[in-house]
Parts: structure tokens; sequence; C-alpha cells
């Protein structure tokens, strides 16, 4: 397993954008998507939920065993996946994907 002093931020947001790349067509169905926002100096990735994964009842779920699950294979020396716009499942305003009703 390679560290972090011999991955550069460039590597490792290439690792990243690959990984996401490769679950985007799963996001993309239920008409989201998802956007690096900031990898931080300490290894903590930003993302903002895009589309119909801004406001799904689903997406903490989707952020912790799809997306935040891609990014730890690919990069395992990140310490935490964030979305700064997480819908939670009792929001009033959450809605479910068309696809999903």
């Amino acid at each position: 397993m390679e560290s972090t002093n011999t991955l550069s931020m460039e590597d490792i947001t290439t690792r990243i954008d690959q990984a996401l790349d490769n679950i985007r067509p799963y996001l993309e169905t239920d008409g989201g998507n998802v956007k690096i926002l900031e990898i931080t100096d300490d290894l903590v990735v930003k993302l903002e939920l895009l589309g119909a994964c801004g406001s799904c009842p689903m997406s903490t779920m989707t952020l912790k065993a799809g997306v935040e699950e891609a990014i730890r294979r690919a990069v395992p020396q990140v310490k935490a996946v964030e979305a700064v716009n997480i819908t939670h499942p009792d929001d009033p305003h959450a809605k479910l994907p068309d696809n999903m009703l």
C-alpha cells in the first residue's frame, strides 16, 4: 500500500476522479451526480451531491455505501468523505427520484 508521501495531491485527485467516474453511471440513472469541491491537506474529501442526489432522502446511504466506498478503494489514505449538502431522510423537502417511486 502506498503512503501519502509517495502520492502527490494531483495523483490523489486523479484517483478520486477515476473512482467517481466508475460510479457516476449509477448516480446518473437516478438523475444525480457528484462533484469534488475540495480535498484538504489532511485528506478529507468534500463533495457536492448534484441533481436528484442533492434532494434524495437516500443520499446519506448513497454517500456512505457507494461514493465513500469507491473513493476509499481508490485512495485508502483518505480520512473522510463528506457531502456539503447531504439530505436527511426526515427532511420535509426530501424527494425520491421518479424511478424509485
